[in-house]
């Protein structure tokens, strides 16, 4: 009687699920229009023989080809991606599942090397992998990277730290006083501080380690390197509230990392894209991509005043299982549908602007277009 029961209010919540998601026997969709849309930039993309001096390695975690083409018709029709000429695709499974997590997908692109779902920075068999900001540190050049969740999560950590789990983020954050890269902004003071049980001030430490520590905007703004910005307690403001906070911390960088005449490598991710696909949050989500494609015109029109940089771009996975299914290009309205709340094994694309640039074409596995990137460290 007991599990008759069970299973009878098992198959009521089940029709009321379908209920509240269908409707007349199709999936009800979510409808978003952004508040504002941008122009985007026209760029001239330098001779593909100039010498390759920077390297500027963009993520959008989380970010398929489905989440860029629901951006694309929310800003009516244009993206800065539109710019990109040499386009790919990138697999993204990992050594122990074909579903792969932010920790395998980094390090796969970081240090041109597949490995085990969770692991950052390091190999399947748990020895340290070390990324590209490692290989431009060691030919004299400098290195950075800016983000928008907390310096714990995973995709910055496969780029600075080493841990077979990405949650074991205590020893994570240790990682960055010895990470040795020269530009680090993001989010997370929290992480560093009030969030630790071994009473260690991580900051403390950094400054100790020669680090000056940016805790606004506009210390961030002044500091000269090697800085870390933590411009927030856990992530970045969302999207629609910190206004071009994002976008002021690369330019900074670039400055600052620009000064060094063998070059710089940095990393850029726009990290709140997943977080927003895990919610199924549309708006959010793509508020968090059209802010990322706003940096990305920043990052091409500079690299097209310098002549000697390799832009590329591409996502560690993709998130939420989203369909495009309705809306209006010319009013710049969807109508989306998501599967899931989890991560997909769908490819995503691969995208490169600059000297080299044709290179990045064909369909490969995501450690051989790290491998590709880091060759042009020299």
């Amino acid at each position: 009687m007991k599990n008759s029961f069970i299973i009878a209010v098992s198959a009521a919540l089940l029709a009321a699920l379908l209920v509240s998601c269908k409707q007349n026997g199709e999936p009800q969709l979510q409808y978003y229009q952004t508040p504002f849309t941008y122009n985007i930039v026209n760029v001239q993309e330098p001779p593909q023989t100039n010498e390759v001096r920077n390297i500027i390695f963009m993520i959008g975690d989380g970010m398929g080809l489905e989440q860029v083409s629901c951006a694309w018709v929310l800003n009516k029709g244009k993206l800065n991606f539109d710019n990109f000429a040499s386009v790919g695709i990138s697999r993204t499974w990992c050594t122990n599942a074909l579903i792969t997590d932010s920790g395998a997908g980094g390090t796969a692109l970081a240090a041109g090397q597949k490995t085990g779902y969770s692991h950052v920075g390091t190999a399947a068999d748990t020895t340290d992998l070390y990324s590209i900001l490692v290989d431009a540190s060691r030919v004299g050049k400098s290195t950075g990277v800016a983000v928008t969740c907390h310096f714990a999560d995973a995709t910055p950590c496969d780029f600075c730290c080493h841990n077979e789990y990405r949650y074991n983020q205590e020893d994570l954050i240790a990682d960055y006083v010895t990470c040795g890269v020269d530009y680090l902004a993001g989010g997370g003071l929290d992480w560093f501080t009030v969030n630790r049980t071994d009473g260690r001030d991580i900051t403390k430490e950094m400054a100790a380690a020669g680090y000056n520590v940016a805790l606004t905007e506009e210390e961030l703004m002044s500091a000269e390197l090697p800085v870390i910005g933590l411009l927030s307690p856990d992530n970045l403001p969302v999207a629609q509230e910190r206004g071009d906070l994002f976008r002021h911390m690369v330019a900074r960088g670039l400055d600052q990392l620009s000064r060094n005449e063998k070059g710089f490598v940095m990393m850029i991710e726009g990290s709140c894209i997943d977080d927003w696909l895990h919610g199924n949050d549309i708006e959010k989500a793509m508020e968090e991509l059209l802010d990322f494609d706003r940096t990305l015109g920043d990052v091409l029109k500079w690299a097209e005043a310098d002549g000697h940089t390799l832009v590329v771009m591409t996502a560690d996975h993709a998130t939420g299982c989203l369909t495009l299914q309705d809306g209006n290009l010319e009013e710049g309205l969807i109508g989306v549908h998501f599967a899931s709340e989890a991560h997909n094994g769908i490819a995503v694309p691969f995208y490169a602007w600059g000297p080299g640039s044709a290179q990045f074409t064909g369909i490969r596995e995501n450690e051989e277009w790290g491998k590709l990137v880091a060759s042009f460290v020299k």
